[in-house]
């Protein structure tokens, strides 16, 4: 008797110790599960106060911008708005980067509403590709993509040999509405080396006033590779003393461009096709609050009103 005693007290004393760890093990999970919670609760708030403070400082710049320039004849990346801004508080950070689209060229703007090349985008684009040492001449190729008919330009390729591939698609037979479309246009697609990533930093999809027939670039901003390719008539010497003169003092008018010898007529030749003011802009807005990031990008243009976007993505 003394021994059954024995094995069923021991047997309650295990008991008692399975029991004891199943509750240990509860409470433990309980306790992860509503720090888990809380953790997740603790990062939307502040993802979402991330993402707010991302689009009040895109919004913010894009006025800020408006106003700073509506009385300014030129921009330039010696004005205050070239300078990256960064404020940090114990809330969180904001830190804003403005980037002049207007400097860039509009690859829309190569096709003329009558299907045709447009003559000056077309020897932009011809001799920039020379420039950055390009295998192929892309223009044939994204014309077809974007003009409207079937037509098919002498190198081009149309909607009937894309839907020859697989898997098969169309052009667009539009204007392209970002630039990583431009990966899917025959040439330029599965291109050693990467054609996209080499004329990915001096292009954009947008125009620098709204319903404008003629595609402009502002030589205050440009880099220096679209600067050497704006004209035949400009080489590497002309196009590194252009540099310099702006970098010392921007150019305040048309009739200042003449502070470098020849690129007056130059300018002339252009019929216009040269700026010394942008009002295409890019902004960046990245926001933190603790472990939480958002970051807003947008394409503003400025049009004396209220900024126009014309691009919003938030990530």
């Amino acid at each position: 008797m003394t021994g059954r005693l024995k094995n069923e007290s021991g047997f309650a004393l295990i008991l008692t110790l399975v029991i004891t760890a199943l509750m240990v093990a509860v409470v433990v999970e309980m306790i992860h599960q509503v720090y888990v919670d809380t953790s997740l609760s603790r990062g939307f708030r502040d993802g979402q106060q991330a993402s707010i403070l991302a689009e009040s400082g895109a919004n913010g710049a894009a006025r800020l911008l408006n106003m700073g320039l509506s009385n300014q004849t030129y921009t330039s990346l010696s004005d205050q708005w070239a300078t990256p801004l960064k404020l940090d508080d114990e809330a969180g950070s904001l830190q804003i980067t403005i980037s002049e689209e207007s400097g860039k060229i509009n690859i829309n703007g190569l096709i003329q509403q009558n299907g045709e090349f447009e003559p000056f985008t077309q020897g932009v684009l011809q001799r920039l590709g020379s420039r950055l040492k390009l295998q192929v001449d892309i223009t044939p190729a994204v014309a077809d993509w974007i003009d409207s008919n079937d037509q098919q330009h002498s190198g081009g390729y149309e909607s009937a040999y894309y839907r020859s591939k697989k898997p098969s698609y169309s052009a667009r037979n539009d204007k392209i509405m970002t630039l990583t479309e431009l990966s899917l246009v025959e040439g330029i697609k599965d291109s050693q080396p990467d054609i996209l990533g080499k004329l990915r930093p001096f292009l954009t999809t947008f125009s620098d006033q709204a319903a404008s027939p003629l595609p402009t670039v502002n030589i205050n901003t440009a880099p220096v590779e679209i600067v050497a390719a704006l004209d035949k008539g400009i080489d590497d010497r002309m196009a590194e003393r252009i540099i310099a003169e702006r970098r010392i003092q921007p150019f305040k008018s048309i009739g200042e461009l003449s502070r470098v010898p020849g690129l007056d007529t130059i300018a002339t030749g252009l019929g216009g096709r040269i700026t010394i003011k942008g009002n295409l802009f890019r902004i960046t807005s990245i926001a933190r609050v603790k472990d939480s990031g958002r970051t807003v990008e947008a394409v503003v243009r400025l049009s004396g009103g209220m900024p126009q976007v014309l691009s919003w993505q938030e990530y």
